[in-house]
């Protein structure tokens, strides 16, 4: 089972979720009624977007457990299933309010989005603005921290504070959490240049070329 285990967390990093998906299924056949195993299944499904299976492999892995350290992804499950209202409860559960610091954030993130996926961006901004100017940048979540109120300040049309935000996560995000890059247009495609052609339109209107006059690193 622990191999299986292993592996998973291999093919997840690779994002390889065809393949993380075997391997805990495997493992699930092995230890169907470890909590720990339940889990990293549901975790794949999670990354697969596969909503209803991750939502009930949560539940299985919680009730097994009697641990609330899932209910952050349980409510974002919610929110994939189109029912933010149900994220919401679940945020405010009293057991939610019992999480540790890490897990308070990544509840915090959901609400955020729920809100917005319910209109309210406002109230999506309100929810983040003091966590994220307040949390301190060495902390593991504040690159997700800051690109979540980034994204609610964007949806709520403060596109000025929000592209401010997006660069203070793109700061800290150097092990590439989210697309943030993507979003401010820091990776560009390389350009392609077809070599032929452009070799045989030189030596038509300037005659044969040195080796050396390639431009480095072609």
């Amino acid at each position: 089972m622990a191999r299986h285990l292993v592996a998973v967390g291999r093919a997840l990093d690779a994002e390889d979720f065809d393949l993380a998906l075997e391997h805990a299924q495997e493992a699930g056949r092995r230890a169907g009624r470890v909590a720990g195993v339940r889990e990293t299944l549901g975790v794949v499904h999670y990354r697969r977007g596969e909503w209803a299976k991750a939502l009930a492999e949560f539940r299985t892995a919680r009730r097994l457990s009697g641990l609330n350290h899932l209910l952050p992804l349980m409510a974002d499950a919610e929110r994939g299933l189109g029912r933010p209202e149900r994220a919401l409860e679940l945020a405010a559960s009293p057991e939610a309010k019992r999480l540790a610091p890490a897990e308070q954030i990544e509840m915090a993130i959901v609400v955020s989005g729920a809100r917005g996926d319910l209109g309210q961006t406002a109230a999506a901004v309100q929810h983040l603005r003091d966590l994220a100017r307040a949390g301190s940048p060495k902390a593991p979540w504040a690159a997700r921290l800051r690109y979540a109120y980034a994204a609610a300040l964007e949806a709520d049309g403060q596109e000025v504070e929000a592209q401010e935000w997006y660069a203070r996560a793109a700061e800290l995000d150097e092990a590439g959490e989210t697309d943030v890059r993507e979003v401010l247009g820091l990776e560009t495609e390389p350009e392609v240049v077809d070599l032929v052609d452009e070799e045989d339109d030189l030596q038509d209107t300037e005659g044969p070329r040195d080796a050396g006059d390639g431009e480095p690193g072609r």
